[in-house]
Protein backbone atom coordinates (compact mmCIF):
# COMPACT_ATOMS: atom_id res chain seq x y z
CA UNK A 1 0.00 0.00 0.00
CA UNK A 2 1.56 3.39 -0.92
CA UNK A 3 2.44 5.70 1.71
CA UNK A 4 0.13 8.45 2.26
CA UNK A 5 1.39 12.41 1.50
CA UNK A 6 1.21 14.47 4.60
CA UNK A 7 -1.62 17.61 4.31
CA UNK A 8 0.00 20.72 4.20
CA UNK A 9 -0.22 22.78 7.47
CA UNK A 10 -0.97 26.55 7.05
CA UNK A 11 1.87 28.52 8.69
CA UNK A 12 -0.17 30.29 11.85
CA UNK A 13 2.56 32.97 12.99
CA UNK A 14 0.87 35.46 12.96
CA UNK A 15 -1.90 34.47 15.23
CA UNK A 16 0.59 33.36 18.00
CA UNK A 17 1.88 36.59 18.88
CA UNK A 18 -1.46 37.59 19.94
CA UNK A 19 -3.98 35.40 22.37
CA UNK A 20 -6.89 34.10 20.82
CA UNK A 21 -9.65 36.40 22.12
CA UNK A 22 -7.78 39.35 20.44
CA UNK A 23 -6.83 37.66 17.15
CA UNK A 24 -10.91 36.31 17.26
CA UNK A 25 -11.58 40.12 17.92
CA UNK A 26 -9.56 41.10 14.93
CA UNK A 27 -11.49 39.05 12.36
CA UNK A 28 -14.91 39.96 13.91
CA UNK A 29 -16.83 42.36 11.80
CA UNK A 30 -19.77 44.23 12.43
CA UNK A 31 -21.02 46.16 9.77
CA UNK A 32 -20.15 49.36 7.10
CA UNK A 33 -18.77 50.11 3.64
CA UNK A 34 -21.14 53.20 3.01
CA UNK A 35 -19.83 55.84 4.57
CA UNK A 36 -22.60 57.52 6.65
CA UNK A 37 -22.00 61.01 7.75
CA UNK A 38 -24.11 62.46 10.22
CA UNK A 39 -24.47 66.32 10.59
CA UNK A 40 -24.46 66.47 14.32
CA UNK A 41 -22.14 69.72 15.06
CA UNK A 42 -19.93 66.94 16.73
CA UNK A 43 -21.93 65.51 19.35
CA UNK A 44 -21.85 62.10 18.40
CA UNK A 45 -18.97 59.71 18.55
CA UNK A 46 -16.85 58.90 15.20
CA UNK A 47 -18.27 55.24 15.68
CA UNK A 48 -21.84 54.19 16.25
CA UNK A 49 -22.01 50.76 18.56
CA UNK A 50 -23.51 47.72 17.59
CA UNK A 51 -25.28 46.46 20.72
CA UNK A 52 -25.11 42.87 19.77
CA UNK A 53 -21.63 42.63 19.68
CA UNK A 54 -19.71 40.92 22.66
CA UNK A 55 -18.07 43.31 24.66
CA UNK A 56 -13.94 42.75 25.01
CA UNK A 57 -11.16 44.57 26.43
CA UNK A 58 -9.24 44.52 23.08
CA UNK A 59 -8.73 48.41 21.63
CA UNK A 60 -5.57 47.35 19.11
CA UNK A 61 -7.62 47.16 15.95
CA UNK A 62 -6.77 49.95 14.34
CA UNK A 63 -7.86 52.61 16.75
CA UNK A 64 -10.78 51.12 16.84
CA UNK A 65 -12.82 49.36 19.99
CA UNK A 66 -14.01 46.15 19.62
CA UNK A 67 -17.77 45.44 18.86
CA UNK A 68 -18.27 49.08 17.71
CA UNK A 69 -18.97 49.13 13.64
CA UNK A 70 -17.33 51.59 11.49
CA UNK A 71 -20.28 53.61 9.63
CA UNK A 72 -20.87 56.75 11.20
CA UNK A 73 -18.78 59.66 11.08
CA UNK A 74 -19.80 62.81 12.92
CA UNK A 75 -19.74 66.06 11.00
CA UNK A 76 -18.54 69.38 12.92
CA UNK A 77 -21.33 71.52 10.77
CA UNK A 78 -19.88 75.10 12.33
CA UNK A 79 -19.71 77.20 9.07
CA UNK A 80 -15.72 77.13 7.79
CA UNK A 81 -15.09 73.82 9.39
CA UNK A 82 -17.02 70.57 7.44
CA UNK A 83 -19.51 72.72 6.79
CA UNK A 84 -19.49 75.75 3.75
CA UNK A 85 -22.81 77.48 2.36
CA UNK A 86 -22.76 79.86 -0.38
CA UNK A 87 -25.75 81.70 -2.92
CA UNK A 88 -25.85 81.49 -6.39
CA UNK A 89 -27.88 83.75 -8.75
CA UNK A 90 -29.12 81.41 -11.21
CA UNK A 91 -31.00 82.80 -14.31
CA UNK A 92 -33.14 81.18 -17.17
CA UNK A 93 -35.76 81.87 -20.02
CA UNK A 94 -39.10 83.17 -17.80
CA UNK A 95 -41.18 81.14 -20.99
CA UNK A 96 -43.12 77.99 -21.35
CA UNK A 97 -39.91 75.96 -22.36
CA UNK A 98 -37.28 77.90 -20.84
CA UNK A 99 -37.17 79.88 -23.66
CA UNK A 100 -36.22 83.96 -23.37
CA UNK A 101 -38.28 85.41 -26.01
CA UNK A 102 -41.99 85.45 -26.57
CA UNK A 103 -42.15 86.79 -30.36
CA UNK A 104 -44.92 89.22 -31.70
CA UNK A 105 -46.58 85.57 -33.76
CA UNK A 106 -46.92 83.63 -30.99
CA UNK A 107 -48.68 86.07 -28.40
CA UNK A 108 -52.64 85.37 -27.55
CA UNK A 109 -55.04 86.41 -24.88
CA UNK A 110 -56.14 83.02 -23.20
CA UNK A 111 -59.46 81.99 -22.13
CA UNK A 112 -61.21 83.65 -19.50
CA UNK A 113 -65.13 83.71 -18.12
CA UNK A 114 -66.91 86.85 -18.88
CA UNK A 115 -66.37 88.06 -15.37
CA UNK A 116 -62.52 87.53 -15.26
CA UNK A 117 -62.06 90.04 -18.46
CA UNK A 118 -63.86 92.84 -16.56
CA UNK A 119 -60.54 92.95 -14.86
CA UNK A 120 -57.53 91.15 -16.58
CA UNK A 121 -56.18 89.25 -19.47
CA UNK A 122 -54.09 86.49 -19.41
CA UNK A 123 -51.51 86.37 -22.07
CA UNK A 124 -50.09 82.75 -23.72
CA UNK A 125 -47.24 81.37 -25.89
CA UNK A 126 -49.69 80.04 -28.22
CA UNK A 127 -53.46 80.06 -29.62
CA UNK A 128 -55.41 79.18 -26.56
CA UNK A 129 -57.30 75.95 -27.49
CA UNK A 130 -53.54 74.52 -28.10
CA UNK A 131 -53.14 71.53 -25.37
CA UNK A 132 -49.60 73.51 -24.75
CA UNK A 133 -51.26 76.80 -24.20
CA UNK A 134 -50.16 78.09 -20.50
CA UNK A 135 -50.27 81.76 -18.94
CA UNK A 136 -47.39 83.69 -19.51
CA UNK A 137 -47.99 87.15 -17.89
CA UNK A 138 -51.59 88.74 -16.89
CA UNK A 139 -52.49 92.49 -18.16
CA UNK A 140 -54.77 94.67 -16.87
CA UNK A 141 -55.82 98.59 -16.87
CA UNK A 142 -56.80 100.21 -14.07
CA UNK A 143 -58.44 103.84 -13.04
CA UNK A 144 -58.28 105.61 -9.89
CA UNK A 145 -62.04 106.85 -10.36
CA UNK A 146 -63.22 103.05 -12.81
CA UNK A 147 -63.75 105.07 -15.81
CA UNK A 148 -63.51 102.21 -18.94
CA UNK A 149 -65.58 99.82 -16.87
CA UNK A 150 -69.77 99.68 -16.07
CA UNK A 151 -70.29 102.18 -12.75
CA UNK A 152 -73.83 101.92 -13.65
CA UNK A 153 -74.01 105.34 -13.35
CA UNK A 154 -71.64 105.88 -11.10
CA UNK A 155 -73.78 103.79 -8.70
CA UNK A 156 -71.21 100.79 -8.21
CA UNK A 157 -67.39 101.03 -7.97
CA UNK A 158 -65.88 100.10 -11.42
CA UNK A 159 -63.31 97.19 -12.05
CA UNK A 160 -60.89 99.39 -13.11
CA UNK A 161 -60.71 101.61 -10.02
CA UNK A 162 -60.59 97.97 -7.97
CA UNK A 163 -57.64 97.34 -10.04
CA UNK A 164 -56.02 100.72 -9.69
CA UNK A 165 -56.89 100.63 -5.43
CA UNK A 166 -55.55 97.14 -5.53
CA UNK A 167 -52.03 97.28 -6.94
CA UNK A 168 -51.67 100.49 -4.98
CA UNK A 169 -52.14 99.23 -2.05
CA UNK A 170 -49.93 96.21 -2.98
CA UNK A 171 -46.97 98.45 -4.45
CA UNK A 172 -46.88 101.98 -2.74
CA UNK A 173 -46.54 102.84 0.74
CA UNK A 174 -49.60 103.55 3.44
CA UNK A 175 -48.74 107.44 3.32
CA UNK A 176 -48.75 107.07 -0.47
CA UNK A 177 -51.69 104.58 -1.26
CA UNK A 178 -54.24 107.86 -1.32
CA UNK A 179 -52.25 109.95 -3.90
CA UNK A 180 -52.02 106.95 -6.46
CA UNK A 181 -49.55 106.30 -8.92
CA UNK A 182 -47.33 109.36 -9.74
CA UNK A 183 -45.37 107.47 -12.31
CA UNK A 184 -44.91 110.38 -15.02
CA UNK A 185 -44.01 112.95 -12.64
CA UNK A 186 -41.57 110.15 -11.33
CA UNK A 187 -42.69 111.25 -7.67
CA UNK A 188 -41.84 114.63 -8.20
CA UNK A 189 -38.32 114.36 -9.98
CA UNK A 190 -40.43 116.01 -12.98
CA UNK A 191 -38.52 114.50 -16.19
CA UNK A 192 -38.01 116.83 -19.04
CA UNK A 193 -40.97 115.42 -21.23
CA UNK A 194 -43.07 114.08 -18.78
CA UNK A 195 -46.88 113.56 -20.00
CA UNK A 196 -48.82 114.85 -16.67
CA UNK A 197 -47.74 117.10 -14.21
CA UNK A 198 -50.38 115.31 -11.91
CA UNK A 199 -50.99 111.76 -10.73
CA UNK A 200 -51.44 109.14 -13.12
CA UNK A 201 -54.85 108.59 -13.25
CA UNK A 202 -55.31 104.99 -15.53
CA UNK A 203 -52.29 102.89 -15.51
CA UNK A 204 -51.45 99.39 -17.41
CA UNK A 205 -50.21 96.87 -15.29
CA UNK A 206 -48.03 93.57 -16.49
CA UNK A 207 -47.81 90.91 -14.13
CA UNK A 208 -45.32 87.81 -14.27
CA UNK A 209 -46.11 84.60 -12.81
CA UNK A 210 -44.18 83.34 -9.91
CA UNK A 211 -43.57 79.77 -10.87
CA UNK A 212 -42.25 81.70 -14.28
CA UNK A 213 -39.72 84.45 -12.55
CA UNK A 214 -38.90 82.41 -9.35
CA UNK A 215 -37.75 84.99 -6.96
CA UNK A 216 -37.80 87.61 -9.02
CA UNK A 217 -37.75 88.83 -12.82
CA UNK A 218 -33.95 89.10 -13.84
CA UNK A 219 -33.82 93.19 -13.84
CA UNK A 220 -31.44 94.69 -16.55
CA UNK A 221 -32.10 91.76 -18.56
CA UNK A 222 -35.24 92.25 -20.39
CA UNK A 223 -37.06 94.02 -23.19
CA UNK A 224 -40.59 95.17 -23.51
CA UNK A 225 -40.94 96.27 -28.00
CA UNK A 226 -44.30 97.70 -28.35
CA UNK A 227 -45.63 98.66 -31.93
CA UNK A 228 -48.85 100.82 -32.71
CA UNK A 229 -50.18 103.50 -34.43
CA UNK A 230 -50.49 106.91 -34.03
CA UNK A 231 -53.82 109.25 -33.99
CA UNK A 232 -53.79 109.56 -37.57
CA UNK A 233 -53.45 106.00 -38.35
CA UNK A 234 -50.52 105.45 -39.45
CA UNK A 235 -47.82 103.00 -37.76
CA UNK A 236 -45.52 103.63 -34.78
CA UNK A 237 -41.93 103.04 -34.66
CA UNK A 238 -41.07 100.23 -32.25
CA UNK A 239 -40.94 101.37 -28.65
CA UNK A 240 -38.44 99.44 -26.69
CA UNK A 241 -39.04 99.70 -22.95
CA UNK A 242 -36.47 98.34 -20.17
CA UNK A 243 -35.25 98.89 -16.26
CA UNK A 244 -32.79 101.55 -15.77
CA UNK A 245 -31.03 99.26 -13.07
CA UNK A 246 -27.56 99.67 -14.94
CA UNK A 247 -26.95 102.87 -14.14
CA UNK A 248 -29.59 103.74 -10.64
CA UNK A 249 -29.74 102.15 -7.14
CA UNK A 250 -33.36 101.80 -7.59
CA UNK A 251 -35.89 103.14 -4.92
CA UNK A 252 -36.96 100.98 -1.49
CA UNK A 253 -40.46 100.03 -1.56
CA UNK A 254 -43.05 97.80 0.60
CA UNK A 255 -43.00 95.71 -2.41
CA UNK A 256 -38.97 95.53 -2.89
CA UNK A 257 -36.43 97.89 -4.40
CA UNK A 258 -38.56 99.48 -7.37
CA UNK A 259 -36.79 101.28 -10.89
CA UNK A 260 -37.71 102.95 -13.53
CA UNK A 261 -38.99 101.73 -17.00
CA UNK A 262 -37.45 103.66 -19.58
CA UNK A 263 -36.80 103.74 -23.17
CA UNK A 264 -33.98 101.35 -23.53
CA UNK A 265 -33.20 97.61 -24.34
CA UNK A 266 -31.97 94.36 -22.15
CA UNK A 267 -30.59 97.51 -19.24
CA UNK A 268 -29.06 99.28 -22.00
CA UNK A 269 -30.82 102.90 -21.01
CA UNK A 270 -31.27 105.07 -24.24
CA UNK A 271 -30.90 109.01 -24.54
CA UNK A 272 -31.01 110.27 -20.81
CA UNK A 273 -33.34 107.76 -19.38
CA UNK A 274 -34.91 108.77 -16.44
CA UNK A 275 -34.80 112.55 -16.53
CA UNK A 276 -35.85 112.26 -19.82
CA UNK A 277 -39.14 110.72 -18.92
CA UNK A 278 -39.85 107.50 -17.26
CA UNK A 279 -42.88 105.10 -18.97
CA UNK A 280 -43.64 102.84 -15.81
CA UNK A 281 -42.13 101.53 -12.39
CA UNK A 282 -40.52 98.07 -11.94
CA UNK A 283 -40.78 95.77 -8.64
CA UNK A 284 -38.91 92.45 -9.99
CA UNK A 285 -39.43 90.93 -6.44
CA UNK A 286 -43.15 90.76 -7.07
CA UNK A 287 -42.84 90.79 -10.91
CA UNK A 288 -45.20 93.55 -11.64
CA UNK A 289 -44.84 96.64 -13.88
CA UNK A 290 -47.14 99.18 -13.84
CA UNK A 291 -47.30 101.63 -16.73
CA UNK A 292 -48.21 105.48 -16.73
CA UNK A 293 -51.40 105.47 -19.45
CA UNK A 294 -50.43 108.87 -20.09
CA UNK A 295 -47.03 108.14 -21.25
CA UNK A 296 -47.38 104.79 -22.97
CA UNK A 297 -50.38 106.65 -25.43
CA UNK A 298 -47.87 109.83 -25.96
CA UNK A 299 -45.95 107.35 -28.14
CA UNK A 300 -48.74 105.64 -29.27
CA UNK A 301 -51.89 106.44 -29.31
CA UNK A 302 -54.12 104.68 -31.89
CA UNK A 303 -56.45 106.78 -33.99
CA UNK A 304 -58.60 109.53 -32.70
CA UNK A 305 -61.60 107.24 -33.04
CA UNK A 306 -60.44 104.22 -30.87
CA UNK A 307 -61.08 106.19 -27.59
CA UNK A 308 -64.82 105.42 -28.63
CA UNK A 309 -64.25 102.05 -29.23
CA UNK A 310 -64.48 99.00 -27.10
CA UNK A 311 -60.96 97.01 -27.52
CA UNK A 312 -60.79 93.42 -28.68
CA UNK A 313 -57.99 91.02 -29.69
CA UNK A 314 -57.87 89.26 -33.21
CA UNK A 315 -55.21 86.66 -33.71
CA UNK A 316 -54.43 87.77 -37.26
CA UNK A 317 -54.42 91.69 -36.20
CA UNK A 318 -56.70 92.19 -39.47
CA UNK A 319 -60.20 93.08 -37.91
CA UNK A 320 -61.09 96.69 -37.63
CA UNK A 321 -62.03 96.94 -34.23
CA UNK A 322 -58.28 95.13 -33.59
CA UNK A 323 -56.52 97.74 -35.68
CA UNK A 324 -58.16 100.52 -34.56
CA UNK A 325 -57.49 99.75 -30.57
CA UNK A 326 -53.10 99.04 -31.35
CA UNK A 327 -52.48 102.29 -29.00
CA UNK A 328 -52.85 103.04 -25.33
CA UNK A 329 -55.14 106.06 -25.70
CA UNK A 330 -58.21 104.30 -23.57
CA UNK A 331 -61.89 104.34 -23.94
CA UNK A 332 -62.84 105.90 -20.97
CA UNK A 333 -66.86 105.11 -21.30
CA UNK A 334 -68.11 104.83 -17.41
CA UNK A 335 -71.33 102.97 -18.95
CA UNK A 336 -69.64 99.23 -19.81
CA UNK A 337 -66.61 97.05 -20.08
CA UNK A 338 -64.12 98.75 -22.58
CA UNK A 339 -61.58 96.21 -22.13
CA UNK A 340 -58.63 98.66 -22.40
CA UNK A 341 -56.16 96.34 -21.24
CA UNK A 342 -56.22 94.33 -24.90
CA UNK A 343 -54.87 97.36 -26.42
CA UNK A 344 -51.53 96.70 -24.46
CA UNK A 345 -51.96 92.80 -26.33
CA UNK A 346 -52.29 94.60 -29.31
CA UNK A 347 -49.62 96.25 -28.89
CA UNK A 348 -47.17 93.14 -28.86
CA UNK A 349 -48.75 91.89 -31.63
CA UNK A 350 -47.47 93.60 -35.18
CA UNK A 351 -44.25 92.55 -36.27
CA UNK A 352 -41.30 93.19 -34.62
CA UNK A 353 -43.21 93.44 -31.22
CA UNK A 354 -42.02 90.92 -28.66
CA UNK A 355 -41.44 90.37 -24.59
CA UNK A 356 -38.16 89.10 -23.61
CA UNK A 357 -37.52 88.08 -19.76
CA UNK A 358 -35.74 85.50 -17.67
CA UNK A 359 -36.38 84.07 -14.26
CA UNK A 360 -33.80 84.90 -11.15
CA UNK A 361 -33.72 82.03 -8.28
CA UNK A 362 -31.37 82.11 -5.40
CA UNK A 363 -29.38 78.67 -4.93
CA UNK A 364 -28.26 78.22 -1.40
CA UNK A 365 -25.45 75.46 -2.30
CA UNK A 366 -24.28 73.70 1.04
CA UNK A 367 -21.06 71.86 1.10
CA UNK A 368 -20.04 69.04 3.85
CA UNK A 369 -16.62 67.45 4.05
CA UNK A 370 -16.57 64.41 4.78
CA UNK A 371 -13.58 63.20 6.42
CA UNK A 372 -12.73 59.58 6.28
CA UNK A 373 -9.70 58.86 9.06
CA UNK A 374 -7.51 56.00 8.53
CA UNK A 375 -9.10 54.09 11.57
CA UNK A 376 -12.99 55.00 9.71
CA UNK A 377 -14.77 52.66 7.28
CA UNK A 378 -11.92 49.97 6.83
CA UNK A 379 -14.91 46.67 6.64
CA UNK A 380 -17.65 46.21 4.16
CA UNK A 381 -21.17 45.15 4.67
CA UNK A 382 -21.36 43.38 1.87
CA UNK A 383 -22.30 39.60 3.22
CA UNK A 384 -19.58 37.62 1.27
CA UNK A 385 -17.21 39.67 3.26
CA UNK A 386 -17.28 37.73 6.28
CA UNK A 387 -17.71 34.18 6.93
CA UNK A 388 -18.64 31.32 9.68
CA UNK A 389 -20.42 31.31 12.97
CA UNK A 390 -18.00 33.74 14.42
CA UNK A 391 -18.16 36.11 11.35
CA UNK A 392 -14.59 35.99 10.18
CA UNK A 393 -13.61 37.75 7.41
CA UNK A 394 -13.41 35.30 4.42
CA UNK A 395 -10.45 36.62 2.84
CA UNK A 396 -7.29 35.73 5.21
CA UNK A 397 -4.98 38.19 3.17
CA UNK A 398 -6.49 40.86 4.67
CA UNK A 399 -6.38 39.77 8.18
CA UNK A 400 -4.82 42.38 9.88
CA UNK A 401 -5.56 45.13 6.90
CA UNK A 402 -8.32 44.77 5.30
CA UNK A 403 -9.29 46.69 2.21
CA UNK A 404 -12.49 48.01 0.57
CA UNK A 405 -14.29 50.68 -1.48
CA UNK A 406 -16.41 53.70 -0.25
CA UNK A 407 -18.74 53.84 -3.05
CA UNK A 408 -21.48 56.08 -1.33
CA UNK A 409 -22.38 58.79 1.09
CA UNK A 410 -25.47 59.05 2.94
CA UNK A 411 -26.20 62.13 4.91
CA UNK A 412 -28.10 62.17 8.59
CA UNK A 413 -30.07 65.01 10.40
CA UNK A 414 -29.26 64.82 13.88
CA UNK A 415 -32.33 63.38 14.49
CA UNK A 416 -31.01 60.51 12.48
CA UNK A 417 -33.15 61.09 9.54
CA UNK A 418 -31.93 60.37 6.70
CA UNK A 419 -31.77 63.72 4.00
CA UNK A 420 -29.37 63.22 1.34
CA UNK A 421 -28.04 60.32 -0.36
CA UNK A 422 -25.44 59.92 -3.20
CA UNK A 423 -23.31 57.84 -5.02
CA UNK A 424 -19.85 58.36 -6.04
CA UNK A 425 -18.52 58.20 -9.98
CA UNK A 426 -15.61 55.80 -8.88
CA UNK A 427 -15.51 53.68 -6.01
CA UNK A 428 -12.73 55.10 -3.19
CA UNK A 429 -10.41 52.53 -1.76
CA UNK A 430 -9.94 51.87 1.96
CA UNK A 431 -7.95 50.75 4.19
CA UNK A 432 -6.28 51.23 7.79
CA UNK A 433 -3.12 52.99 5.58
CA UNK A 434 -5.15 55.87 3.52
CA UNK A 435 -7.59 58.64 4.35
CA UNK A 436 -9.54 60.74 2.23
CA UNK A 437 -12.01 64.46 2.27
CA UNK A 438 -15.04 63.77 -0.06
CA UNK A 439 -16.84 67.30 -0.58
CA UNK A 440 -20.93 66.60 -1.03
CA UNK A 441 -22.37 69.07 -2.64
CA UNK A 442 -26.18 70.02 -1.93
CA UNK A 443 -27.74 72.95 -4.07
CA UNK A 444 -31.31 73.82 -3.47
Amino acid sequence: MPARKKKPIRKSAPRKSVNKSRASARRKFGYGDQMVAQNTGGGFPAYMPDPNAPITSDSSWGAMTPGVVGTMVSINATEGEDLLTDTVKVTAGYFTGGAGTLNSTNIHTGSLADSNESYYFNITQTHPLSESAATQFSVAYGHAGGSGSNTAGGTIEGATKAIYGQWASTLLGESEVSGGFKISTNNGNNPTNKALSARDEDVYVLVGKRERFKDRINKKNWTIALSGSTSAGTGTAILKLTDDSNTTAGTGTVAGVRYNIVSGSDGTVSGSGASDRVYGWFWPEVGAMVFSAAELSASMPSISASVNMTASFHAGYTEASFISASGFAPNLNANGNSNNALRFVNCLRPSGAYLKFRSEEDQLSTSYFCRVRAKDLNFSNNPTFISGSSAEISNTDMWGNPNVYISGIGLYGSNGTLVAIGKLSTSLKKNFSTEATIKVKLTY
